[in-house]
């Protein structure tokens, strides 16, 4: 149990004695007491917000229940200060040996410690990337795939039991074009000139290598055939080539998906149908007609009657049609016919889609709370995309051209761990440059290296000790530590609710922030050492004092080790 979470439950032993005395009525809602970081340090190691929060219910105001609770909280082990801030906030200040018992502890749980069981084992499906089919991955769903892929991780961490899955999109008219341009490809393979790739297919060289594969298994077989002989065959075909790329590709970010969910599986086992009909049970499917487009309503718009879903009693603006007027099924319905596939083997589900996904959020969510009753949630996180840049200067991409930049070439210039990391230094909803000149830096203001360098520092640290003769294997003396070495200490013990709260909100950025915080306060204790010999973390003469601090840093290489195991980075031993 973290530091943290230890308090929290001491608070409840508190209010508990509380209730018993007759001081504070039975029954208070306590879920959204907290016991957290002081906003202001100076004010103390902990702060809680519990007078505020049950002041109300209680019948009383914030400083009255704080001046109750505070002489409890002052009787507890190892609380050396309790006091009362601004409206009813509980400051309290904590002995060193507290301290020094949570650096024990991040050293004995190791890898181990931060990890919680707040999701009690419930069901996530995290869906990332589900790139359509049609080509190899590119930068543009990269940090989607990073994004997805840390914060499954995460949950992990937090108890949760995940799938990671990968919509498949190969239905519709996409893939009937990816076919014709594997056609071309292929009769290009058997010697056929085909000059200029005709206005509408895919022109990437990256499907010369399927037209290969086609020609070699087939021959000349389907140079002439009418295309109704070969289009259903090399649509499966060359689908089965592209997951086949795009499960290499992602490997090389170290990304591998539980799950790839087929489209065209989906509605050849009627899923839409069974979707329809259990909306349609519960009264939220109708036959209608939609409101012209808002603005100038094109001449060719007419009112036609279309089957309709009740997504304004879900907080829709509009109702959405799940089939077209040809009664074929529109995204949406087929969407909705998916997310309840899901839904019936998950308790959450999480969508990781691009800014230009952003208007379906609403029509899904409805959809899933329809079709789930509620039983099912659904959280959208919205990517916005990378801005690729080479030392200030944009790169344009094109997939329709085929000139791209892809996921491999990025991958082979500046290593997976460069970009697994500069894909979570920001929110996800949030704009993201990607430079290749900057992300390879050794400078503090790239992220990646600043991390990455206290791991390695700490390591060399270890290396240098058995040649100063300091032996790791007696026992450190932590009482030598200072004050300002046991604040890292204080720093190091809010990983655990780090990882909490990034895994409940969905947040997988939130561990590169907290990183880079605990890397920046390593190399601040570290450069203290430039000025003053005897503040250094190897100190010769001093073998007592020097354990103390190696034991220290490596606490915060495992904390280091942990979080970038969590971004799927690989902590470095030393930089070259």
């Amino acid at each position: 149990m973290s530091l943290y979470a230890q308090y929290s439950a001491l608070l409840d032993l508190v209010l508990d004695a509380l209730e018993a005395e007759g001081a504070l009525p039975a029954g208070l809602n306590r879920k959204s007491v907290a016991v957290e970081p002081p906003r202001d340090a100076s004010h103390g190691d902990l702060a809680t917000n519990v007078a505020m929060v049950l002041a109300k219910g209680a019948g009383t105001n914030p400083r009255a229940l704080a001046a109750l609770v505070a002489p409890k909280l002052e009787a507890l082990p190892d609380v050396t200060e309790v006091s009362v801030a601004g409206p009813g906030f509980i400051n309290l200040r904590l002995s060193d040996a507290a301290w020094r018992r949570e650096l024990a502890t991040v050293l004995e749980e190791g890898e181990r410690y931060g990890l919680s069981n707040v999701g009690k084992g419930e069901r996530v499906n995290v869906e990332y990337v589900s790139a359509n089919p049609t080509g190899p991955m590119h930068m543009g769903h990269c940090r989607g795939a990073v994004v997805g892929d840390a914060l499954a991780a995460l949950l992990e961490a937090a108890g949760f039991a995940v799938t990671r899955e990968y919509y498949v999109n190969d239905a519709g008219s996409q893939v009937d074009t990816l076919a014709r341009s594997a056609h071309l490809r292929y009769r290009e393979a058997l010697g056929a000139d085909i000059g200029e790739i005709p206005e509408g297919l895919y022109p990437g060289d990256y499907l010369k290598p399927v037209g290969a594969q086609l020609a070699a298994e087939f021959g000349a077989t389907y140079v002439d055939a009418p295309e109704a002989d070969w289009l259903d065959l090399f649509k499966r075909k060359t689908v089965a080539a592209m997951i086949a790329l795009i499960k290499h590709d992602l490997g090389l970010l170290g990304i591998h998906h539980d799950k790839f969910a087929s489209e065209a599986e989906l509605q050849a086992a009627g899923a839409p149908d069974r979707a329809e009909e259990t909306l349609r049970s519960k009264g939220l499917v109708y036959r209608g007609t939609l409101e012209a487009p808002k603005g100038e309503t094109p001449e060719d718009w007419e009112p036609v009657e279309l089957t309709l879903f009740r997504s304004t009693e879900f907080g829709d603006d509009q109702d959405r049609p799940m089939k077209k007027s040809n009664g074929a099924w529109t995204y949406f319905g087929a969407d909705a016919a998916y997310h309840l596939q899901k839904a019936e083997a998950a308790d959450h589900l999480v969508n990781i889609w691009g800014a230009d996904h952003a208007g379906t959020v609403k029509r899904i969510q409805a959809a899933v709370t329809a079709l789930t009753d509620g039983r099912v949630d659904l959280d959208v996180k919205i990517v916005q995309m990378v801005k690729l840049l080479r030392a200030g200067e944009p790169i344009k991409m094109s997939k329709r051209s085929g000139n791209f930049v892809t996921l491999a070439d990025v991958v082979g210039e500046v290593g997976k761990d460069v970009v697994r990391f500069m894909m979570l230094t920001k929110r996800a909803d949030t704009p993201l440059e990607f430079d290749f000149a900057k992300v390879v830096e050794a400078s503090k203001d790239n992220p990646v290296f600043y991390v990455q360098y206290a791991h390695a520092r700490i390591a060399s640290l270890q290396r240098k000790a058995g040649e100063v003769g300091v032996s790791l294997d007696t026992p450190a003396d932590t009482t030598r530590l200072d004050a300002e070495e046991l604040g890292l200490v204080k720093l190091m013990a809010q990983y655990p609710r780090t990882i909490e709260a990034a895994a409940l909100a969905h947040e997988p950025h939130r561990i590169a922030f907290y990183l880079n915080d605990l890397a920046s306060a390593f190399h601040s204790l570290w450069n203290r050492g430039n000025d003053d010999p005897a503040r250094r973390f190897l100190v010769a003469d001093q073998p007592d004092l020097t354990r103390a601090r190696l034991e220290l840093a490596r606490g915060v290489a495992r904390i280091i080790r942990s979080g970038l195991a969590l971004m799927g980075v690989e902590a470095a031993e030393e930089m070259r």
